[in-house]
C-alpha cells in the first residue's frame, strides 16, 4: 500500500534529538515522564533514550486515555489507567503522539496535578495547531498537519501504528 510519506524516519530521528536537547536545556528539568497509551509509546521510547544521551535518565508512569473509537472521537476522554503517587512534587513531562483538539493533552495535564504534580509540561510529536484546541504543547517536532496521519506511533482504527515513518491515513 503507497502511502504519503509527510516526515521520514530520519527527520524524525533529527527533530526528536532535538527537542531532547531543548527540554535539557529548560530551566525547569522534567523528573517523571509520562507517555500516553497507545498513541506515544513509540515516540516515547526515543525521546527517552534522547533524554538519557542529554543526562536525562527519567522514570516512566504511563497513562493510558482514549478519545478515539476507530477515527470517531468520543465524547469526552476515557481514563483507562491514571495517575499515581509518584507523580506528587514532581516535573512531570506528558509525552503523546498527535495533538488534534487538545482534550487528551489538557486532561493529562489535570489528571496529573490532581496527583500533586509541582509542574506540567508536555511534548507532542505532531501538534495540529488547529485554532479550536483546548490545549497547547510545550514541545512539538512537526506542527500544522492537516491530514489524518499514520505510523509512529498513530494508527488508523488499530492499522499502520508501527510504520517507522510518518504518514497521511489511506490510500493515495
Amino acid at each position: 500500500m503507497d502511502r504519503e510519506i509527510l516526515f521520514s524516519e530520519s527527520l524524525i530521528a533529527e527533530r526528536v534529538k532535538a527537542m531532547a536537547q531543548r527540554i535539557a536545556a529548560a530551566p525547569v528539568k522534567p523528573q517523571v515522564a509520562s507517555p500516553i497509551l497507545v498513541g506515544a509509546y513509540v515516540f516515547a521510547a526515543d525521546l527517552l533514550r534522547a533524554l538519557a544521551h542529554e543526562g536525562i535518565s527519567l522514570p516512566t508512569e504511563f497513562l493510558w486515555l482514549r478519545s478515539y473509537v476507530g477515527r470517531t472521537a468520543t465524547k469526552g476522554i476515557s481514563v483507562l489507567v491514571g495517575p499515581n503517587e509518584n507523580f506528587r512534587d514532581k516535573n512531570v513531562l506528558v509525552i503523546d503522539g498527535v495533538l488534534d483538539g487538545g482534550h487528551t493533552i489538557r486532561r493529562a495535564r489535570e489528571l496529573a496535578l490532581e496527583y500533586g504534580a509541582r509542574s506540567v509540561q508536555s511534548v507532542v510529536m505532531v501538534d495540529k495547531l488547529r485554532p479550536d484546541a483546548v490545549a497547547k504543547a510545550d514541545y512539538a517536532a512537526f506542527t500544522r498537519v492537516a491530514d489524518f496521519i499514520v505510523g509512529y506511533g498513530m494508527d488508523d482504527a488499530g492499522a499502520d501504528r508501527a510504520l517507522p515513518y510518518i504518514a497521511k491515513a489511506g490510500l493515495l
